[in-house]
């Protein structure tokens, strides 16, 4: 996966092609060896917004990268280019991994790989994928969606929830974590939180969350409550839980489990602690609980999730008693 080819054409949407290479194209600074190896790859030079952009190789190039991402493209209403369908679908058969970026998933339904899948798009555009493209089951309402060798996203910020998603997947939580810091977002939203919200948050609120949501984590070891929430928010409990649907798409509670299930997740996979001490330091309280939570949110129990981690990475494996 560490080969990855970024699909153009002309009329692509430059905000989702810089995310990818943003978020893709350079190592943060504590990861220390090799990075992703990004390359454009188009049939000539194309005009993306106000810019015009010469690829580094032909769409042939596809058919060699472990990760193909798919950028937004403006005309949805019109089809896709067929070299481009026809790049992506072959990239796919030799054995790449393909994500779309916003309406970049028209590309890929184009070339058949969302039939019999679910997917998503920018929110505006699900409709027409639907209509266009009926055996593919359309999820209007999510971030992004991973079928694993396909992955789909909803447009602009979930776009970088995607991409932070894949160096989660390559190479772990902390990874992540610290290319999430760079980027100065948040380290990870969930592929099934809402794409929009009814109602803006003001622009002060946007702030008091963002501190609030600092300051949490930086105490996830402990007992937090909604009460304790709302008056370092400065809030009533009620008012904190309506900015917190408004802006996350979830409760307070259901957040912070989320933060608490991510910590564990990094702690997993970056040291060897027992899943006692790992409860412990992200305010779970005991292994039962995060054994529970752990499994229901992941899918997997905590020494398994650590086993597979180790295995993919080439890690040596722990006491199968540690977690």
């Amino acid at each position: 996966m560490d080969t990855v080819a970024l699909a153009v054409t002309e009329g692509m949407l430059h905000f989702e092609l810089s995310v990818a290479y943003e978020a893709l194209g350079s190592a943060p600074d504590e990861v220390a060896g090799p990075w992703y190896d990004v390359t454009v790859c188009g049939t000539r030079a194309v005009r993306v917004g106000r810019f015009l952009l010469e690829p580094d190789h032909g769409l042939d190039r596809l058919r060699h990268a472990g990760t193909v991402i798919v950028p937004g493209w403006a005309d949805v209403d019109a089809e896709p280019p067929a070299d481009l369908v026809d790049a992506v679908r072959a990239a796919h058969a030799a054995g790449a991994r393909v994500a779309s970026l916003c309406t970049g998933a028209f590309v890929l339904a184009a070339a058949g790989l969302l039939d019999g899948r679910r997917a998503t798009t920018h929110w505006a555009h699900t409709g027409a994928l639907a209509a266009r493209y009926p055996e593919v089951e359309v999820a209007p309402d999510v971030l992004y969606v991973d079928n694993g060798s396909v992955l789909t996203s909803a447009g602009k910020a979930a776009a970088l929830d995607l991409c932070l998603h894949l160096v989660r997947l390559d190479r772990g939580s902390a990874v992540a974590n610290a290319v999430a810091r760079r980027l100065v977002v948040p380290p990870h939203r969930d592929g099934g939180q809402a794409q929009f919200v009814t109602a803006p948050v003001p622009a002060a609120d946007d702030r008091t969350l963002a501190a609030l949501f600092g300051w949490a984590v930086e105490r996830i070891d402990q007992p937090l409550t909604v009460p304790d929430l709302a008056r370092q928010a400065g809030m009533s409990s009620r008012n904190l839980t309506r900015h917190f649907r408004t802006a996350t798409g979830a409760t307070p509670l259901q957040w912070l489990l989320t933060q608490r299930i991510r910590r564990a997740q990094e702690l997993l996979e970056t040291t060897d602690r027992g899943v006692d001490a790992i409860a412990e330091a992200t305010g779970m309280g005991t292994a039962a609980t995060l054994r529970r939570h752990f499994h229901r949110t992941v899918g997997v129990p905590p020494a398994a999730y650590r086993r597979t981690f180790r295995a993919v990475h080439g890690e040596p494996a722990l006491d199968p008693h540690a977690a």
